[in-house]
C-alpha cells in the first residue's frame, strides 16, 4: 500500500517566481526522506503560476513526517504558503 497526495499550488499574482524558488528547494531534502517513494513539481506553460505537486510516500505517517520536516517548515510555510492564492490537495491510498 502507498499513500498518494496530490496538491496544486497557485500562486498569488506576481508571486510565481516566489514559489518557483521554493518548490526548488523543497524537492531535493522530500525526495531523500525516508518514507517517500516519489516527489515530483509541475508548473504548465498553459497555466503559468499553478503548480501541481504530486506525492507517494509509504503510508500516512510518511507524510505527516514530510508536513513536520524542517525543510517543509521553511520552504513550504515559510516561503510558498503564504504566497498562495490557493492551495489544494487530494489524498488516496493505493491497493497492493
Amino acid at each position: 500500500m502507498a499513500y498518494v497526495v496530490t496538491a496544486i499550488w497557485t500562486a498569488q499574482p506576481g508571486q510565481e517566481d516566489v514559489v518557483r524558488d521554493a518548490i526548488e528547494k523543497l524537492t531535493p531534502p522530500s525526495r531523500q526522506e525516508p518514507g517517500n517513494r516519489f516527489y515530483q513539481a509541475y508548473e504548465s506553460p498553459e497555466e503559468p503560476g499553478v503548480f501541481r505537486l504530486f506525492e507517494i510516500y509509504d503510508d500516512e505517517a510518511a507524510y505527516a513526517a514530510h508536513g513536520a520536516s524542517e525543510h517543509f517548515a521553511e520552504y513550504g510555510h515559510g516561503q510558498a504558503i503564504p504566497v498562495l492564492a490557493n492551495r489544494e490537495r487530494a489524498f488516496y491510498e493505493t491497493i497492493g
